[in-house]
């Protein structure tokens, strides 16, 4: 062998490239083989003398022997194969290469690489020479199962001494971690930590490969010999030969592996003449044919492939002489059979599976979480293909469907399939040719090799491939189809026979026992876990070969109609099975409590499948554990196969029935216990009615009971509960129990479960409590909260009971797979721990039950019947008590969460991980386990779990979408049966209670299905019963309209369920579903529903189901006549209600039982009818988007809040309807502030050109062309918002009015533009003549300027002689240039006031008075206006007989004494709110009137005042004698519709006050008109500018210089000017983007204000937001721009001042280039300035200069340079200029804003005056609402005839019982409940009741209480006295309130 020399090594290093370390480790590798070769070489020579094989090796091959072979064995799966694969780059097996080119090229060595991977059988050694490591690959995650199968195959196929040469090797996906793996494999004996190692999956790391390369050295240099050799293998094969084993029981373990071949050899014996199938493995399952077609014979259970004739009496001998081992060559040559046939049943095993595409999950082993999603439809009816055999039976089996046995195969390839036609074969076609083809004609074997797989071996196939849980899933499933279950299966591989225990724990059996008892007869019901179970067992068993079917037999002892064990004549029988041989399987008996049961009592059934003689273990665990045996033979005679059994078990004390197959004769006892009978020539019915006989007088007398959990104590079995897991699991549980033990099961609850039971449905009480308050509303409320809290402290200090402790420790401790087992375990021996208690206690309930019953027949009406009523209601209660289960302890969890969190502190005492209780339980609900969402027992919701149980799985899920499925129906009417079968869910139907509450179960929708899905899951909500009778009898119409409204609210469609078809047991259900929907539609939800009729008869009659349909729809309609009538609502007919088709929305499901329980199995029907309804609800559900699961979160919050009031659909608020319309809102704002910004942008521009006359009309139309493209993009962005959103299913009701709006709001901007353009137009128009003028002053100014400057040339020499000449000439100047123009007044606005009111006729010493006072300055905001009201005796007399005549219209026929105490404690059964202060003081609502009167005037006189021309024409005192004319008439008008008499006082004072505002808007429009149109102003106002060029020429400064100096003093203020206004739209964009209480919609701006108001605590501030909000409002927005662009934010304002700076600049530079540039062509000064003017005219305002006087100038670029200079000192100074200077110009950030934000709804909630928060100034049809109300008596609203203020919220009063009076005239009251019939006012708010949370007004009313009673003169007293608990509230806390309300 060549030995490769070093300079390999440096190739590869040289070509790879490797690190320094690797070129370490590849020397070392090469060292390593180097020493291992000459070793390797010696085995070889060796070998080669002792093997002949070896001889035969050529010279040239030898040279290609690799130093290294190394065999890769195991999982297929372990490694990715690929040409990157360094290890293995191709996947055929057993390829054998000269050596590996990619580990030569890694380590320059030669090594071979075997690929084993998923071989099964090792016939011949794979090559000559030796394996030096055998690398055992084991996928990450399932390495232990894979090592030990690995191993086992390993020391299999090479023997041991192959496991020395073995290499661990845990392969990974790049992002995967196996740090556990080494840990894990430990626990293996044969396991050694040095030969481990981990890679990736790809293999792909060089680094990984030569690490494990040199693991593999250092093996091979510990091993002796040093490689596994082909001498070693052929000397196992030898040793394996001679050591077959010699004794009976050896050779019977060896054949339990290939029992089935075994027995055919066994035939082969004694047959005549017998066929042997080619497939050795696929044999009868039971017995062997005879040729007899007698029916009297019972047939056998499956179709045998062989038919023998009956063996005789030597044959026996000899088969029995051939078991004992007397011929020891026979047993030899048996073993080696054995052995051959072992391997081929594993082979066979393995195409089973591969032909059921299970050969994956064999080690990788299905769950149920495979199987709970929403997967494609089972087919019913439809051939399936072999390979979608076994999910298909699995899918089928969960829905209940009992034909999953017998699903008809669609052959994939050749072969038998049930519906392979038959064969025709050609012949010669005569008579005699036809004749002889009939006789002769045999079936070709070839259409016989492959047939159809054996329904059981399904079964068992899937069986063996289920985790433990999906077992027991499918084992509960079998059960409930009356299906015989596995006791003891053999393992497919090992053989070793398990107990699947485990596997019954969640089967529960019901049966009746009848007994006749002194004449009467008596019945018993037992409802009891399987597992606890004590009962006699009957086994069957058969020795040798028969010729009828056990199970057959057994099924007519056990249900007659039905095969509960399978049979040969069972559907989809074939000749072979594979699996059930050797397997026991268990049935019972139950019976129903009626004279012609069977048995008396609950009788399990065993049958041992196969020959019995093959398999010992099993027969003998049978044997032990029964009560009676019976055994089926041949013949029953000495010396033959059976007689040893037949003797032992004849000695045996237990009773034994013999049934001999092919003896005739009846049954005969032959001693005490001892039957046989024979059964030829017997029907198989006279053989059953003998069993049962024989059988039920045996368990007459006493007998050994059988328990299935005493079974798993037998040591010779394997139990499948003790795997590590699965005890880790119960080890938890126990703890739990162990606590429990000896407990009487009533006091659990109380014990261990505090915080539910009393605690719990104590605080629902008062909860409920809170709104239906009475008395001092607000004060009791506190009273409830403090009540609310108490509970929830005690609750705090309950919540560490050790039961709780160990459950939330174990639940967080244990891994996922411990966790299950933890959670069935607790939850099956909770379950056990109740039964016999709620057995014995509904027993109870029913005899007490029946006793009233007889009582009630005889009409007894004594104390007897009240006595056991009383008895009846005590057994009810304990019911309760007693009834404890899984759900209790969830509820449990969700109370210490509650309590915890709703105090957030824990008491010292108590320490409880509270937070991580709503995330354990997410992983629950999200692996399929349904969790509570309404508290049975208590009827509430506890919002606060389900919303952070939510918020978890949001968390960890993300906001997936779910479709909600909600079921309806009446108590026990099978609805979460059939939810169960539907999706395979878990909702508790047993355990001897029915649902109560609703739970709701997560089901996913599978990868595959999603495509047809808008959603991610389906939410499933199972409901308790409607009308229960049950137990305590109390509930009522009130609860299940709760339910009813609650579950059809939260559901995207509810699935009612009505059990039978008589309209009369429906009719309940059916109004209160109606009335469900009903109120779903008044509060705008729209689910679906579909009709469930369960238990129909004859469902097929298509004319009965449409007679059906007709009369639920005539129900329906009464139905939904009755409900409208309850719910003010005008619907005619259901479909009114909801879309609803009777033809499609109705399904007929046939009865669940086939018969008669407790031995009935599932109908059918049933589970077709299951099928159905799912497709349709898929159906239908894919045409919905579904709800994500916040949504839906606020679904469930919204719903309950609204039933805990007294008017669902009055109380109903949708918070997500609310959240998606706040940010619509916000976007909103956002679409018109973008309108907004480019509207002012173009208004600056046209404003701009506007003065600089270069545009003199605005038409509309350009306008509308300017705004187009600003306007075309929102629209875009409208349509993108409204179709692409989430919401968009609920964005769509107002996507027309927003689009509306939106249309609205550019047309009104374009329109306010043109106006403003016009007026400014018009302002142009109007000076038109000074502006003639000023170009004349100009020009002048300017000659005199240059002449005076030339006269002084020489005699001034400095700059204060200048400037001291030129103001000597300077007067004169303006004095000739003004010379006979009249200049324009000052004005005196408070010298007119005083003379107006004179004139009006009031005295000098009221006004002047008025005046001092100063008091109509805030006459708006003053609280009590009874000092300017007159009332006479005489009207306070009529006054009060007034009310009290309202007193007697309102309350009928009272009392005086009534009438009396109704005025003094202003209520008679309901409190009346109307407002007196005093007797001689003014009512809240004529106090309200004066203030709507001071408003209108107010108002009023700013329209008159803004309408006139003030700006364009000057101010004219005859305005203000308008206005005040106009208020004498409206005051004169309001005092004769009222019949209280103003004073003088009054309108003295609010004609001050109207002056007064008026006062600064007439200054400041006066001003501008003198500024634009008075001469001698503007000539003073040029002065400076004119001595600048004075003094410019007086310095002979050249023209260009001056003309340079001119226009920069122009620029100057045009610049400053334009900068300002870009600056202030910059500013306010700026802030409405990035302010916090700019960037959102009305609600948020109403936040912030409050929030102001809060923290400056001025109450006159907050007067002025009570009264006028608006106002308050612009006045915070003022502030807040202030604040944020002089302190908070100065220097990023001074940021956007500068940059328009700069753009500016750049404007002007660029302008003065092109003009230069342009001029140098050709052009004069005139030319010049007229090009440079239209360079800027949109930008900047630029005053003509005459260019006359500087028509010398020609050198443009000398100008051009001057004026550079000067602009340069221009924006030096500018970027000095004070943001101040903002507030000159006209453009204000402040005021852009307050125009963009308080164009909003205005209107005051008419109670508390709370002002409406829509952003949308009309937002009909949308009603006032706002979240923040507040005590009414803020408004000043008070209790009548009392200074009492109103305390409470309106939001409280109206869910309260009291009333008011609408108006101040109003003749009757009105109840607040009806507050919407009081008026227009009133219909147009939405105020929802609520609990009135909001600290803030809370805090507002104890923090200013004194200032409000002042300002009011009232007091918070009597009713409306401050509770103490508002007291506590700090600021912060009330500013915090505001945060939470604001977030709906």
């Amino acid at each position: 062998m060549e030995v490769v020399n070093n300079e390999n090594t440096t190739d590869v290093g040289e070509t790879e490239d490797p690190t320094s370390q690797e070129v370490d480790d590849v020397e070392q590798i090469n060292t390593s083989i180097a020493n291992i070769t000459e070793h390797s070489a010696e085995e070889q020579e060796t070998t080669k003398d002792t093997d002949p094989t070896s001889q035969t090796v050529s010279t040239d091959i030898q040279e290609l022997i690799p130093e290294l072979t190394i065999a890769l064995i195991g999982d297929t799966n372990s490694i990715e194969i690929g040409s990157k694969n360094i290890l293995l780059d191709h996947d055929k097996q057993t390829s054998v290469e000269p050596f590996s080119s990619k580990l030569y090229d890694l380590c320059g060595r030669h090594i071979s690489v075997i690929n084993m991977l998923g071989l099964q059988d090792v016939k011949e050694f794979p090559l000559n020479q030796g394996i030096h490591a055998f690398l055992l690959l084991l996928p990450n995650g399932q390495y232990n199962n894979h090592y030990s199968s690995g191993v086992q195959w390993l020391e299999k196929a090479f023997g041991k001494g192959s496991l020395s040469y073995v290499m661990a090797v845990v392969t990974h996906e790049p992002d995967e971690n196996c740090e556990n793996a080494l840990r894990d494999l430990k626990a293996n004996s044969r396991f050694e930590e040095k030969r481990y190692h981990t890679c990736r999956r790809n293999m792909t790391d060089e680094k990984e490969i030569i690490a494990l390369l040199e693991k593999i050295y250092v093996m091979v240099s510990e091993n002796d010999p040093h490689c596994y050799s082909s001498k070693m293998f052929v000397e196992n094969k030898e040793q394996k030969k001679h050591q077959e084993p010699s004794s009976h029981k050896e050779e019977r373990l060896d054949s339990s592996v290939s029992h089935q071949d075994q027995r055919v050899e066994e035939l082969e014996d004694n047959a005549e003449e017998i066929q042997i199938n080619e497939n050795p493995v696929r044999e009868p399952d039971d017995v062997e044919h005879t040729g007899k077609t007698d029916d009297s014979i019972i047939k056998e259970e499956s179709e045998p492939c062989l038919v023998p004739s009956a063996p005789d009496k030597d044959d026996h001998d000899y088969l029995d002489m051939n078991m004992t081992g007397n011929k020891n060559e026979h047993s030899q040559n048996i073993s080696e059979e054995t052995e051959n046939r072992k391997k081929q049943h594993q082979v066979d095993t393995e195409t089973l599976l591969s032909r059921l595409r299970l050969e994956d999950t064999f080690q990788q082993k299905l769950s149920p979480a495979e199987f709970l999603k929403i997967g494609p439809s089972v087919k019913q009816d439809h051939e399936t293909s072999e390979k979608d055999l076994a999910h298909t039976f699995l899918q089928r089996l969960m829905m209940l469907d009992y034909r999953a046995r017998y699903i008809p195969v669609k052959q994939d390839g050749p072969g038998l399939s049930s519906s392979t036609t038959i064969p025709m074969f050609d012949t010669v076609e005569t008579d005699e040719s036809d004749l002889d083809a009939f006789y002769n004609t045999c079936i070709d074997r070839d259409e016989l090799k492959l047939v159809n797989v054996h329904p059981m071996d399904v079964q068992m196939a899937v069986f063996h491939c289920s985790d433990s849980f999906l077992k027991q899933n499918m084992i509960t499933k079998l059960s409930q189809c009356q299906y015989a279950l596995p006791l003891l299966v053999p393992d497919p591989v090992t053989m070793d026979v398990e107990f699947p225990l485990w596997t019954f724990r969640q089967i529960r059996k019901t049966w009746k026992i009848y007994q006749t008892k002194d004449d009467s007869s008596i019945v018993t019901m037992k409802s009891i876990p399987i597992c606890k179970a004590q009962t006699p067992m009957v086994s069957f068993i058969r020795l040798g070969s028969l010729s009828v079917s056990k199970s057959q037999l057994m099924n007519t002892l056990i249900n007659e109609r039905h095969s509960t064990f399978f049979h040969r004549n069972c559907p989809g029988s074939t000749k072979s099975r594979l699996l059930m041989d050797g397997v026991a399987e268990i049935a019972w008996y139950c019976p129903a409590g009626k004279t012609n049961d069977a048995f008396t009592d609950c009788v399990a059934f065993c049958n041992l499948h196969g020959d019995a003689l093959l398999f010992e273990q099993q027969r003998d665990v049978l044997i032990e554990g029964s009560s009676i045996n019976v055994v089926l033979v041949p013949t029953l005679e000495k010396g033959d196969t059976s007689s040893t059994i037949i003797t032992g078990l004849y000695k045996s004390p237990k009773p034994l029935i013999c049934l001999i197959v092919n003896e005739s004769g009846n049954a005969v006892e032959t001693k005490n216990g001892k039957y046989k009978m024979g059964l030829k020539d017997k029907s198989q019915s006279d053989v059953s009615a003998e069993l049962k006989r024989i059988i039920g007088n045996i368990l007459s007398g006493p007998h050994k009971s059988f328990q299935l959990e005493v079974m798993a104590e037998v040591s010779a079995i394997k139990v499948d509960e003790d795997n590590t897991l699965c005890l880790e699991g119960k080890c938890a549980a126990m703890k739990i129990m162990n606590l429990l033990q000896g407990m009487d099961i009533s006091k659990i609850k109380d014990t261990f479960l505090r915080c539910q039971g009393k605690l719990w449905h104590e605080w629902c009480r008062i909860n409920k409590e809170q709104y239906q308050l009475k008395g001092h509303i607000e004060k009791e409320k506190c009273k409830k909260q403090q009540e609310l809290r108490s509970i929830r402290q005690i609750q705090c200090t309950a919540s560490c009971s050790k039961l709780m402790k160990l459950f939330i420790d174990s639940l967080s401790s244990l891994p996922s797979t411990e966790k299950v087992y933890f959670l069935k375990w607790t939850q099956i021996l909770i379950d056990a721990l109740s039964t016999d208690d709620l057995s014995s206690i509904l027993q109870s309930y029913d005899e007490k039950w029946s006793e009233i019953l007889s009582l009630k027949r005889k009409h007894d009406k004594s104390h007897l019947l009240k006595s056991k009523q009383t008895e009846l209601e005590d057994i009810s209660n304990k019911f309760q008590s007693a009834t404890f289960g899984f759900e209790h302890i969830f509820r449990e969890m969700g109370q210490v969460y509650e309590a915890h969190k709703s105090l957030q502190e824990q008491p010292e005492e108590v320490q409880t991980d509270w937070s991580k209780y709503p995330e354990l339980a997410a992983e629950l609900m999200i692996s399929g386990h349904p969790m509570e969402l309404m508290d049975g027992d208590a009827g509430h919701v506890p919002l606060t779990w389900i919303s952070s149980l939510l918020d978890e799985v949001i968390r960890k899920l993300g906001d997936q979408k779910v479709f909600v499925l909600s079921v309806l129906g009446v108590q026990s009417s099978g609805k979460s049966t059939m939810l169960n079968a539907m999706f395979g869910l878990q909702f508790a139907v047993s355990a001897g209670r029915c649902t109560k509450g609703a739970f709701m179960q997560l089901v996913k929708v599978s990868e595959e299905m999603k495509k047809d899905f808008q959603f991610d899951y389906i939410l499933v909500v199972d409901t308790e019963g409607l009308r229960a009778l049950e137990l305590a009898g109390n509930t009522t119409l009130h609860h299940d309209n709760e339910l009813a409204t609650f579950v059809v609210g939260l559901g995207n469609m509810t699935l009612i369920n009505i059990f039978g078809e008589n309209p009369a047991d429906m009719q309940d259900v059916l109004q209160i579903v109606v009335q469900a929907f009903m109120r779903m539609k008044k509060v705008k939800l729209s689910p679906s529903c579909l009709f469930v009729h369960q238990n129909v008869t004859d469902v097929a009659a298509a004319e009965k189901n449409m007679d059906g349909k007709r009369r639920l729809q005539e129900k329906l309609d009464q139905m939904a006549q009755l409900a409208a009538k309850e719910e003010d609502s005008d619907a005619e007919c259901f479909s009114d209600v909801i879309t609803f088709d009777v033809q499609n929305d109705v399904k007929y499901f046939a009865q669940l039982w086939e018969g008669s329980p407790p031995m009935a199995p599932p109908n059918p029907g049933y589970s077709e009818s299951v099928q159905d309804l799912k497709n349709i609800i898929l159906s239908k559900a894919s045409q919905s988007a579904g709800v994500t699961l916040s949504q839906f979160k606020g679904k469930i919050r919204d719903l309950w809040n609204a039933l805990l009031k007294e008017n669902f659909v009055f109380s109903f608020k949708n918070t997500l309807e609310i959240t998606v319309y706040r940010k619509l809102e916000v976007q909103y704002g956002n679409w018109t502030w973008d309108l907004r910004s480019n509207m002012l942008t173009i208004e600056n521009q046209l404003y701009t050109r506007i003065e600089n006359g270069q545009l003199e009309k605005v038409e509309l139309s350009y306008l509308f062309k300017e705004m187009s493209k600003t306007y075309n993009g929102i629209q875009k962005e409208m349509t993108t918002y409204f179709e692409d959103n989430r919401d968009k299913e609920m964005l769509v009701q107002w996507r027309g009015r927003f689009e509306t709006k939106i249309k609205e709001f550019h047309d009104e901007q374009v329109r306010e533009v043109k106006r403003k353009l016009d007026e400014v137009l018009q302002q142009k128009k109007a000076r038109k003549k000074l502006d003639d003028q000023k170009t004349e002053f100009e020009n002048k100014l300017l000659h005199k300027s240059k002449e005076l400057a030339h006269q002084l040339k020489d005699k001034a020499k400095n700059e204060e002689q200048l400037e001291k000449q030129f103001n000597s000439v300077w007067s004169g100047w303006v004095s000739e240039l003004t010379a006979g123009i009249k200049p324009i007044e000052d004005i005196n606005l408070e010298e007119d006031h005083f003379t107006i009111l004179q004139e009006l006729g009031i005295e000098w010493t009221l006004i002047e008075e008025s005046r001092i006072r100063h008091k109509y300055k805030n006459m708006s905001e003053v609280g009590d206006y009874s000092d300017y009201v007159s009332i006479t005796k005489h009207q306070e007399h009529c006054e009060r007989l007034e009310e009290e005549t309202q007193d007697k219209k309102g309350q009928g026929k009272f009392t005086t004494t009534w009438a009396l105490l109704k005025r003094t404690f202003g209520y008679g059964s309901t409190q009346q709110y109307e407002l007196h202060t005093s007797k001689s003081s003014l009512t809240y609502e004529k106090q309200k009137c004066i203030r709507s009167l001071i408003d209108k005037v107010e108002q009023q006189t700013i329209n008159i005042i803004k309408s006139k021309p003030v700006a364009t024409r000057g101010y004219r005192s005859t305005y203000l004698q308008e206005v005040a004319k106009s208020i004498k008439e409206t005051v004169t008008e309001f005092e004769s519709q009222w019949k209280y008499a103003l004073k003088k006082e009054f309108t003295v004072d609010l004609l001050l006050y109207v002056f007064h505002r008026a006062m600064s808007w007439l200054l400041e429009s006066h001003n501008k008109f003198t500024m634009n149109n008075d001469a001698a102003t503007f000539v003073k106002s040029k002065k400076m500018q004119y001595y600048n060029i004075f003094r410019s020429f007086c310095k002979r400064s050249s023209s260009a210089v001056v003309l340079g100096e001119l226009i920069c003093e122009k620029l100057k203020d045009s610049t400053v000017e334009a900068v300002c206004n870009k600056t202030a739209i910059d500013l306010a964009g700026e802030m409405r983007c990035n302010f916090p209480a700019f960037n959102g919609n009305r609600l948020n701006l109403e936040k912030h204000v409050l929030k102001s108001l809060a923290e400056k605590e001025n109450f006159d501030d907050f007067i002025t937001y009570i009264r006028h909000p608006r106002k308050q409002v612009k006045s915070f927005i003022k502030e807040e721009v202030k604040k944020y662009i002089f302190t908070k934010h100065r220097n990023k304002s001074l940021n956007i001042l500068k940059k328009n700076v700069e753009d500016i600049n750049k404007l002007v530079s660029q302008a003065l280039f092109t003009a230069t540039e342009k001029l140098k062509r050709g052009g004069d000064i005139k030319t010049w300035m007229k090009e440079f003017s239209s360079l800027l005219k949109n930008e900047l305002a630029f005053d003509t200069i005459s260019s006359q006087n500087f028509s010398d100038i020609n050198n443009f670029d000398f100008l051009k340079e001057e004026i550079e200079k000067g602009l340069e000192s221009i924006i030096k100074e500018m970027r000095r200029i004070s943001l101040e200077k903002m507030k000159d110009f006209r453009q204000k950030p402040d005021q852009i804003l307050i125009d963009q934000l308080c164009r909003c709804c205005w209107v005051k909630c008419p109670f508390c005056a709370a002002v409406c928060i829509n952003t949308l100034e009309d937002h009909s049809p949308e009603k006032h609402n706002v979240p923040f109300h507040r005590p009414s008596g803020i408004e000043g609203w008070h209790t009548r005839n009392t200074v009492d203020l109103v305390i409470d919220f309106c939001t409280t009063l109206v869910a309260s019982d009291r009333r008011f009076y609408p108006l101040h005239d109003s003749q009757e009251s009105v109840p607040y409940k009806q507050y919407q019939s009081g008026g227009e006012r009133y219909a147009s708010w939405e105020i929802t009741p609520d609990e009135s949370k909001l600290t803030y007004w809370k805090w507002f009313v104890c923090r200013f209480q004194k200032q409000l009673e002042d300002h009011y003169n009232l007091k918070f007293q009597g009713r409306g006295e401050i509770p103490s608990e508002w007291r506590m509230f700090t600021k912060q806390e009330a500013i915090k309130s505001l945060d939470e309300m604001y977030n709906p």
